[in-house]
């Protein structure tokens, strides 16, 4: 009987030997696919919508996402002197001097005592001033 028994338990833990083998191959193979799907189908969609590099480099486009959030704080608060400011500064980042224009003189208007909008406004409007002299100036080729 004490052989039998023993036999019963070799033969038991070689089952269970085989059995974490093959769960153990198959964990590994499971593995291995998924790792492979997600790849493939990283690729395919890269494959079928590419980035476009302008898209990607676009210094702009910030800028412009920025200066739209500004513009709908102003219009729930149009005297929001923050904003207003912030926006400034973006518009002439983006070289829209007269939008800046505009907005400085609102600032100025809503703060008369402020002598740096002051200073600022004249700034831009003589880089307004400069840039429209340049644009009037160049030569039409044919």
């Amino acid at each position: 009987m004490a052989k039998s028994g023993e036999d019963y338990i070799t033969i038991r833990q070689k089952k269970i030997e085989r059995k974490k083998r093959l769960l153990t191959i198959v964990s590994i193979i499971s593995f291995f696919g998924s790792i492979a799907f997600g790849a493939i189908s990283t690729i395919q969609r890269a494959v079928q919508n590419p980035v476009s590099i302008t898209q990607a480099t676009s210094v702009e486009s910030p800028l412009q996402e920025q200066a739209k959030g500004y513009e709908l704080v102003l219009q729930r608060e149009p005297n929001n002197q923050a904003a207003l400011e912030k926006l400034s500064l973006v518009r002439v980042q983006l070289k829209d001097f007269k939008g800046a224009t505009e907005i400085l003189e609102k600032l100025v208007k809503q703060h008369p005592d402020r002598q740096d909008y002051k200073i600022v406004l004249d700034q831009i409007k003589k880089k307004n001033d400069n840039s429209n002299l340049q644009v009037n100036h160049q030569p039409k080729s044919k």
